[in-house]
């Protein structure tokens, strides 16, 4: 009875089934089972002391009430002085809304932008939560297919021939989530040149793996003059500084559009906790060695994984630039990615997500996070290669 009664527009939202998956995995530990991790986008580290220490002594000086709506002055401040040095962006306070994790920025961008009917071109496989919300603003989602031919760079000759009339927005995601496929300065301009004369199109860039990269810099689209105005960024602390439980994100935007977020803010968290904001002030001014050492660590996994996964008979997998993520290429045992992932997990004890979860072009690969230690992905490798020979 009480399903008859939930709104039909719930229906429209999907969960991120990593979290479910992480999920299964501890019910198993909990029976005793010994179980890899590598379903959750995490990292492994320690969130680093001076921002641990600077927001102990941000609730120690009082900063335990509510903050402006889109976050203190001064810490938006210093996001436009970051995204200078990081993004070669010129943008100001007033730009800039602080959220809540990155999730929101996702969210409110649907809510601000896209009227009921209005396309939305989007990578695919990706973040699940992107068609989420392209659905639940009554958006139609249309796919971009990443590949691995290409690396799963997105493809701008495929997204030309995607524009309609009812284009308003597109979402592109440098690094990517899940393939880790990472896009250069000249990627970015192609998808430039198709957008050029359409400046009734926006576009969502997620940069939320930007400092997380193993080759040269992200090139951000908003960086050229012409698209800063249309181009909403998605940045936040979670990955590059370990801070996943700290829930603070922001978006960068033309003034106008921020107060728009500003005001969905208002209505929906009122404000951004207070002393976390005082503690990113620390992150992005501090010390940038715990990236630094985190980003070598992810790169020695890295390299490690993708050997031991292309030694292994049946799987393949292109070699990540970026985030933590790899996606190998399962197809090869004839049967689905969700089986695959779900046999892994209870034949071999490995997490793993689904390559579905992304997206329908995900089917026959699985997702592997490698922000795990060395030592317990090795351990996953050994059980890998001893569950395929029993497909």
């Amino acid at each position: 009875m009480l399903n008859n009664q939930i709104a039909d527009r719930m229906s429209l939202l999907h969960t991120e089934s990593a979290f479910a998956i992480m999920a299964k995995a501890k019910a198993l530990e909990a029976q005793g089972r010994s179980i890899i991790h590598l379903e959750i986008g995490q990292p492994d580290f320690k969130t680093p002391q001076n921002i641990i220490d600077a927001a102990c002594k941000a609730m120690n000086d009082g900063y335990t009430g509510y903050s402006p709506s889109p976050g203190y002055p001064e810490v938006r401040e210093t996001i436009a002085e970051y995204a200078e040095k990081y993004k070669g962006i010129k943008t100001d306070k007033e730009e800039i809304v602080i959220v809540p994790g990155g999730k929101p920025v996702m969210f409110f961008t649907m809510l601000m932008l896209v009227n009921p009917g209005d396309e939305v071109i989007y990578p695919n496989p990706s973040f699940p939560i992107y068609e989420s919300c392209i659905k639940f603003a009554g958006g139609v989602p249309v796919p971009v297919p990443l590949t691995a031919h290409n690396n799963f760079r997105f493809d701008s000759c495929i997204l030309e021939k995607l524009i309609t009339p009812k284009t308003k927005l597109v979402i592109i995601n440098n690094p990517s989530n899940p393939t880790g496929g990472a896009m250069g300065k000249e990627d970015i301009l192609a998808i430039a040149e198709v957008l050029r004369d359409r400046p009734e199109i926006f576009i969502m860039s997620d940069e939320i793996y930007d400092r997380l990269v193993f080759r040269g810099n992200v090139f951000s689209i908003a960086a050229l003059p012409e698209f800063k105005d249309r181009t909403l960024i998605l940045d936040g602390f979670s990955k590059t500084y370990a801070m996943t439980g700290w829930r603070l994100g922001y978006g960068i935007m033309h003034k106008a559009l921020a107060k728009q977020m500003e005001m969905l803010m208002v209505n929906s968290n009122s404000c951004p906790v207070s002393f976390t904001q005082i503690a990113c002030i620390e992150a992005l001014k501090g010390p940038q060695d715990a990236v630094e050492t985190m980003k070598a660590a992810f790169k020695e996994r890295r390299d490690y994984l993708i050997s031991a996964l292309n030694a292994i008979e049946g799987i393949s997998c292109c070699l990540p630039e970026g985030a933590f993520y790899a996606f190998p290429d399962i197809a090869s045992f004839n049967i689905t990615s969700t089986e695959f992932a779900d046999r892994l997990l209870n034949e071999a004890g490995v997490a793993a997500v689904a390559g579905t979860a992304f997206g329908t072009f995900g089917e026959g690969y699985i997702r592997l996070s490698y922000a795990n230690s060395l030592d317990n992905l090795k351990i996953a490798l050994e059980r890998i290669e001893k569950f395929t020979k029993t497909l």
